[in-house]
């Protein structure tokens, strides 16, 4: 029934603790891999490193919001948020996705 699940890579949810500097300022940040890799990847496309990138996110979210209450948190949630935009943009993935889901019933 999950096959799908329990034979994903051991790696990507593998945690790794990141130390960086935003805004002058150093943090830690710790994720699974496979939030690590979507980071790298957005920072890449949006022509950024990806320190630049999770500060200029951080950036914004104060902006909008006055405050980052669990910036992890956000992180994750980021890549969830441009891995399904992803999948849209993919239309035979949403049939893979459909199956999968019938599959689990």
């Amino acid at each position: 029934m999950c096959h799908l699940f329990a034979h994903q890579p051991q790696r990507d949810y593998e945690s790794q603790t990141r130390s960086l500097r935003m805004d002058g300022h150093c943090t830690s940040i710790r994720l699974e891999m496979s939030f690590w890799d979507t980071l790298e990847e957005i920072a890449a496309k949006e022509g950024m490193t990806l320190a630049k990138f999770l500060t200029t996110l951080h950036n914004e979210v104060l902006d909008h919001h006055g405050e980052v209450k669990n910036f992890a948190s956000l992180l994750r949630c980021s890549c969830l948020i441009y891995r399904a935009k992803s999948a849209v943009a993919v239309p035979e993935f949403r049939g893979d996705a459909g199956a999968i889901l019938d599959a689990a019933e």
